[in-house]
């Protein structure tokens, strides 16, 4: 009788302590995910901006030294993250291909003019930079016009600034919620050994000697769910990175350490913390009490 009571005692603790790993690595683990959010946001927001293109139309005058010299000077200028020339026979057979009919036949010319693509480094694409660039590039005699899309850079500018903002404030609002949701558990956890505590205290153990093992035991189940936290991440990870190769969500080792760091610490220190409060709770409270 005593052995089937002691063996189900010991599957109620593991269950208790396995409960207790799964909430953790959970709440870590989403945690974890808002992390890399935060982390590559501006790495998203880069790669968009950096798909809009300046694009240069020549005058049909304009000679080929001066297209040269312009080829040049926008390969080394700061702001250019790519330039693309486009000759008009090359733009006429792309817009052939789109329309699928040859409109060079049924308009006897081809109206396309020589242009270059420029691709812009993302800090540069803001409203009042590509203007200033728009009208470098306009102040020269060979130049006929210099086209972007104004009003997609307005928008997704304006968008980058509130989705960080909200980005920043569900960041830490989760990360409140994290705190809380990790110590209910240990709270939940610490209430199932009440009476061993106060049994302890009664025959004269001090609080800090009672505290002790209870602390380190939350400890350890902190460090295995952050573990299992971050395996998760890696593996969530490693498939974006693998889908979405562009981003270059590797690309910072030193950040992503920092993160998993972060996580790893955030385990160890909310379960630190909550047990204490918990287990001096209970220290605190009059044997009748207990039973409430």
């Amino acid at each position: 009788m005593s052995s089937s009571f002691e063996k189900y005692q010991k599957r109620r603790l593991i269950s208790s302590y396995f409960s207790v790993v799964i909430s953790i690595s959970l709440v870590l683990f989403l945690l974890g995910l808002l992390g890399l959010l935060v982390l590559n946001s501006k790495k998203v927001a880069d790669y968009f901006k950096e798909q809009i293109a300046i694009t240069v139309f020549l005058k049909d005058t304009a000679k080929e030294v001066e297209i040269t010299q312009l080829k040049q000077s926008l390969a080394l200028a700061e702001y250019t993250k790519s330039a693309t020339f486009v000759s008009k026979e090359d733009a006429a057979k792309e817009h052939q291909e789109t329309l699928g009919e040859n409109f060079i036949e049924y308009l006897g010319e081809n109206p396309l003019q020589n242009s270059i693509d420029v691709y812009i480094l993302a800090d540069y694409v803001t409203p009042q930079k590509m203007e200033e660039i728009t009208n470098e590039l306009k102040s020269k005699d060979f130049v006929d016009d210099v086209i972007y899309d104004k009003p997609l850079i307005a928008q997704l500018t304006e968008n980058v600034k509130r989705i960080s903002f909200w980005v920043l404030v569900i960041s830490g609002i989760f990360t409140f919620i994290a705190v809380l949701l990790i110590n209910s558990s240990i709270r939940l956890s610490i209430y199932a050994k009440r009476f061993t505590i106060k049994t302890m205290q009664m025959v004269g153990a001090t609080k800090k000697f009672i505290r002790k093992p209870f602390v380190w035991k939350s400890v350890r189940l902190g460090i295995v769910g952050a573990i299992v936290a971050m395996i998760g991440m890696g593996i969530v990870l490693y498939y974006l990175n693998q889908s979405f190769p562009q981003l270059q969500l590797l690309g910072d080792p030193v950040l992503l350490a920092v993160l998993f760091i972060f996580i790893f610490l955030m385990g160890v220190l909310i379960t630190w913390i909550s047990t204490f409060i918990a287990t001096q709770r209970f220290l605190n409270l009059r044997t009748d009490d207990l039973y409430y």
